[in-house]
């Protein structure tokens, strides 16, 4: 058995929100227990309050969350300064919290750390790994995504796959928060991992089309990218963009090795004096990459893309719930019409069918089924969940 029941408020009080988002899980529920759950929540509401509202409802469930650039979910859709809970029952899926500290400073501890406090008492091996790791700092500075996914697939083994979103903070690029159990966090690692008789499947879509060439990464430290081909990265850019500045709707396409598969890096800002350009993410050296052009429609159609992939390798009869990440960057670059990239899931699913999900700085999700860990920008993920 798994039983699924989400919950989602609009209301900017917090203690109003969660106790709507409350009464609306135990309705689903219908006297059943949750053991695991995923909370996504704006930047503004009182959070440890939200988590102790839970926690008094539902003593010692094992729950993560994080802070959103934007919930959606099949109750309310796409919302902004909004609440939404997810919660698990079942007796046949074993679910796990844990959390790691400081990922700044250790990411390979902080994962270590995470994946042990969540794997310690369980008798099955993990199957599944749901991480919403900071990605800001108190300081303010970007958290290593790849050192995170590396810690982690160190600490699970690279066979687990690992799905999930980075915290946001609608757009400040200040501070993320994130949640276990009754902790409010930051700069923290928290995991969710599910292991026993689950069946799951997922699939991404971008949507941001190549153009142009391909071409090799020829010097780059850090997230700045510095030349492409031996010139400049600006004035690679300026190709085929002009005058205009490099922006998420034209980011790079970087392609692993041989494979026609590549992840995204979004634009930051550049230094004209120098001609560098600096990324939300490290790019490496030697990586063969393209700048991409985008449109919303090939954006909305890319949602489902994800979902179709998603469905296909579904090994289960029925699922039970979806949840989607997608990057903030394409709510920005779809403006008014952010909403329907979930109205494309809704439409295409059972209405019977739980949706939740949040706009995230960041994806992971393995590039293929049954592939590499990879972790991803301008990207939309779906993950469908069920039991045989």
């Amino acid at each position: 058995m798994l039983k699924i029941a989400i919950g989602h408020s609009e209301d900017p009080d917090a203690q109003s929100a969660i106790e709507e988002v409350l009464d609306q899980c135990i309705k689903a529920l219908t006297g059943t227990v949750p053991q695991g759950g995923l909370l996504f929540a704006a930047i503004d509401f009182e959070h440890t309050l939200i988590l102790q509202a839970i926690n008094q409802m539902f003593p010692k469930i094992e729950l993560i969350g994080c802070t959103t650039d934007g919930e959606m979910s099949s109750i309310l859709g796409f919302q902004q300064d909004s609440l939404t809970l997810m919660l698990f029952c079942s007796d046949t899926v074993e679910i796990r919290a844990g959390v790691g500290y400081k990922t700044k400073d250790n990411p390979l501890a902080a994962a270590q750390q995470a994946v042990q406090q969540a794997t310690e008492n369980s008798s099955t091996p993990p199957k599944l790994c749901i991480t919403l790791p900071a990605s800001y700092t108190a300081d303010g500075s970007i958290t290593s995504s790849d050192a995170i996914l590396s810690g982690l697939e160190l600490a699970l083994g690279s066979q687990v796959p690992i799905i999930g979103g980075m915290a946001g903070d609608q757009f400040r690029m200040q501070t993320t928060y994130q949640f276990c159990r009754t902790e409010v966090v930051t700069d923290a690692l928290p995991v969710l991992i599910f292991s026993g008789d689950l069946q799951f499947s997922y699939g991404k879509g971008c949507g941001l089309q190549p153009i142009g060439n391909k071409s090799i990464v020829t010097k780059s430290h850090g997230t700045v990218l510095y030349e492409i081909d031996g010139k400049p990265a600006l004035e690679f850019y300026q190709r085929y963009l002009g005058d205009r500045l490099p922006s998420p709707e034209n980011g790079l396409a970087v392609y692993e090795q041989d494979s026609e598969d590549y992840y995204m890096r979004v634009p930051n800002s550049c230094d004209a004096e120098t001609g560098s350009i600096n990324f939300l993410c490290h790019i490496p050296e030697q990586a063969v990459v393209q700048v991409t052009k985008s449109s919303r429609d090939e954006i909305i159609a890319a949602a489902e893309t994800s979902l179709k992939m998603a469905l296909e390798n579904y090994p289960g009869t029925e699922p039970e719930a979806v949840l989607l990440f997608s990057c903030c960057c394409r709510r920005w670059i779809l403006g008014t019409r952010a909403k329907e990239e979930l109205d494309v899931v809704k439409n295409t699913l059972s209405q019977t069918i739980p949706i939740c999900g949040f706009y995230t700085y960041g994806e992971f999700v393995p590039m293929k089924s049954q592939g590499l860990n990879y972790y991803h920008q301008e990207t939309f993920v779906t993950l469908i969940l069920g039991i045989k």
